[in-house]
This record gives C-alpha cells, structure tokens and sequence, in this order.
C-alpha cells in the first residue's frame, strides 16, 4: 500500500504543536490562531501524519477506492507516532448514510477497531448522525461555513463517563470532531481527546 519512499515521506505535523488542536507551531502553544476564540470540547486533538504528500492519495484509495486494509496501516502508523490516551473507551465519528452506502465500509470505524486493538480500550459507537434536511458533506464546504454546518449534528448515547477517545480519518477544520465531543460531554463524558490518522496543514 505504501513504498518505503512514500512511508518515510509522510510528514509528521509537529512537535511542536498547539497544545489543544495539534496545529504545528514554531514552539509549543497553548492555543494556536486555528483555535483560537473557538469553544472546543474536545480537550486534545493529535494525527500521526500531515494531509499532504503521500498521505493524500493513501486517504483517497483507502476512503473512496474501497482500500479496506489500510486502515489496519493507518492504525500502525498512528501508534507508532502517538502516545496512546489515557482513556476509558474508544468511539469514532459515525457515518454519513449516503457515504457508508456508496463505499460499502467505514474508514473511521475501521481505524477506531484496529487501535482499540492495538491498545487494548473497548470500542463502541457511542455517536449517532442526527437526521437533517439537505445538511450539505463537509467535503463540499469552505473552511469558514464548516463550524455552522456540524453545529448540532451528532447525538452522543447517555451513561458512558470519563474520558473518551474520539477517532476519525482526517481532521481538517476540527469542525466534525468538534461537535462529536460536544455531544459526547453532553451526555456525561468528562473528556475527550481526539485522534485521527492525517490532518490538513495550514501553509
């Protein structure tokens, strides 16, 4: 699925990082200008690579190209370059109806799985898509509208407190996996912290 080459060229994004989002930084900050002023309810946010280089064309064959495999690579690489959270579970950012029917499996599902695996936590979907009319796909919106479009799209499953790993495939504007844990401390989580394989890199 990936050369040697292509493997050893996938950045990692910091350290340092932004001690909340994991934007990389110059040197360590507390908030970054990507997440600064925003109220986030997840209290970490880490990715193992940078969305670029070859990263890109791995994510694409492995969401959309039906790569099903590679989420198990997707889970090595995030364990061999993130320290495992100290949580009580493993969730991961449910799937779009449409999406999961078109490709036929689940890529944050799948990557979930293999860590619970990999780090011996119990995974359970613990997050349910609350049914909008006409909601458009993150993909297809701009940076600024992708806030307002999650606001309030996730419902969390009451009953499971302390601290919940939240996974998904990308991080892009943080937008997604910030509604997912607000729903989750919504419903009695006392932390959440989120990984995700890649995430998107402001230039």
């Amino acid at each position: 699925m990936l050369c040697a080459r292509c493997r050893a060229a996938l950045r990692r994004p910091g350290p340092p990082w932004c001690a909340c989002c994991g934007a990389p930084t110059v040197w360590p900050v507390a908030r970054c200008r990507e997440c600064r002023g925003r109220r986030l309810a997840f209290a970490t946010a880490r990715a193992a690579v940078a969305y670029t280089g070859p990263a890109r064309p791995f994510v694409s064959a492995w969401k959309e190209r039906g790569l099903r495999r590679a989420a198990d690579l997707a889970a090595a690489l995030v364990a061999e370059r993130l320290e495992p959270p100290a949580a009580d579970v493993i969730t991961y950012i449910p799937a779009d109806p449409g999406r999961l029917l078109e490709r036929g499996h689940h890529p944050a599902e799948r990557l979930a799985r293999a860590l619970g695996g990999r780090w011996r936590l119990d995974v359970e979907p613990l997050l349910d898509l609350r049914a909008a009319a006409a909601r458009p796909r993150q993909a297809e919106l701009a940076r600024a509208d992708r806030v307002r479009n999650a606001r309030g799209a996730y419902e969390a499953r009451a009953g499971r407190p302390g601290t919940v790993l939240l996974v998904d495939d990308v991080y892009t504007t943080g937008a997604t996996v910030a509604a997912a844990a607000a729903a989750l401390r919504t419903a009695g989580a006392a932390r959440v912290e989120v990984v995700t394989f890649a995430r998107t890199v402001l230039g």
